[in-house]
């Protein structure tokens, strides 16, 4: 049996990714005033020892105002660098690579957890929870003054002078990812944030050079990328991020047609997603199941000439596997599956046949797992399905 492309080391750049599975960001919610916290370490560092090539960590916000949530992690001052470079090292001791994702909520944020309803973020809640002035400044700014849903509250459409600045931070951003160690990096320009409402016809109704016609929607994405690669290493490799469908106006179309134009400003791999805009799930792939989203990565790889990486119900060894074998996508993310099963590559790497001695992960894991195997024979992981009857 040919070694699996799931677990081919990777060059991207400068980087060599040890195996092709990747940890997509997830927001943690868990923050303090944007700074990291034990959690973080917890979270990222145990997907790093259960195997992963590269672990991106969640959305961090490039300014205060973008933060979705009261524990939405930030970048946004020089005083965050020590907690994510607290995580990166533990993530690259583990053998894996350290990514961050760079984002910005525009009208989505100020909200409650999920977990706690996901509604608009009231004064009060605000002003408990931090102060006054946390409020004042935690402003919603959006492309266009218009709330979707129509029931949240209206933000403020920026000027176009405030842009620049707002470009500015993005890259400044990159510039304190790759103080902190991180040799990955990804915008985030999907899921109904504020690229994506700049890309939006449904949410962008400007009528200056950053609205109107397709190309002027593209324009802030294409100078938050200019401004990134600026600040960001030429050997470190750099993801975007996209909801490739959106059922909004937004479409495999667009998405194919700025992925062509990123490329050559930097951009390594999209990162193929959807939805976030209208605020109900996609469909154009098809019924939401196993990897729902793997035709926008095939799409984009074939018609852009760019690598992608796909995700999205990616939950099984031979499917993550075939996808790659197929040509479909070059790398692939799992997210909700690795919150059900920290230790997902290890696993697929004993199930596709590799790694015998487990050296996938760090030796405490690895001695007592190969010898279990090798001294039980008959013995089946609860992970498999099912174990033979004791007799």
């Amino acid at each position: 049996m040919p070694q699996p492309l799931l677990f081919t080391p990777m060059d991207l750049r400068g980087v060599t990714l040890r195996n092709r599975v990747v940890v997509a960001p997830m927001h943690q919610y868990a923050a303090q005033r944007g700074f990291a916290t034990d959690w973080h370490l917890m979270n990222a560092g145990r997907y790093a020892a259960g195997g992963a090539g590269l672990v991106i960590m969640e959305s961090t916000k490039v300014e205060r105002r973008g933060c979705g949530t009261l524990g939405d992690l930030g970048i946004w001052d020089d005083a965050h660098i020590p907690g994510l470079a607290r995580c990166v090292a533990f993530i690259r001791a583990q053998g894996a690579v350290a990514g961050l994702q760079l984002g910005h909520s525009g009208r989505k944020a100020r909200r409650f957890r999920p977990w706690e309803g996901g509604a608009p973020l009231t004064q009060q809640a605000v002003v408990e929870a931090l102060d006054a002035a946390e409020w004042e400044a935690w402003e919603l700014v959006a492309p266009s003054a218009l709330a979707a849903p129509e029931s949240d509250p209206l933000p403020r459409a920026l000027t176009r002078a405030e842009i620049p600045e707002l470009v500015e931070r993005w890259g400044q951003a990159a510039r304190r990812a790759h103080e902190a160690g991180f040799e990955v990096l990804e915008i985030h320009g999907a899921h109904g944030y504020l690229i994506h409402q700049f890309l939006s016809p449904f949410a962008n109704r400007r009528n200056d050079d950053y609205g109107g016609s397709e190309l002027n929607r593209m324009r802030l994405c294409l100078e938050v990328v200019e401004s990134v690669r600026a600040h960001w290493p030429a050997d470190k490799p750099l993801f975007l991020r996209l909801s490739v469908e959106d059922d909004a106006g937004w479409g495999p179309a667009e998405s194919v047609a700025l992925a062509k134009l990123v490329r050559p400003k930097g951009v390594d791999v999209i990162d193929c997603s959807s939805g976030g805009m209208s605020g109900a799930p996609v469909v154009g792939a098809g019924p939401v199941s196993y990897g729902y989203q793997v035709p926008y990565a095939e799409r984009i790889r074939r018609e852009a000439g760019i690598m992608t990486m796909a995700v999205g119900l990616i939950v099984h060894a031979e499917q993550a596997e075939s996808i790659l074998r197929e040509g479909r996508a070059d790398l692939v993310a799992l997210a909700r599956e690795l919150l059900y099963n920290p230790n997902w590559p290890m696993d697929a790497a004993q199930k596709l046949g590799v790694d015998p001695r487990f050296d996938l992960v760090p030796p405490p894991q690895a001695y007592w797992l190969e010898k279990r195997a090798r001294q039980v024979r008959d013995m089946v992981p609860s992970t498999y399905g099912g174990a033979k009857a004791a007799s």
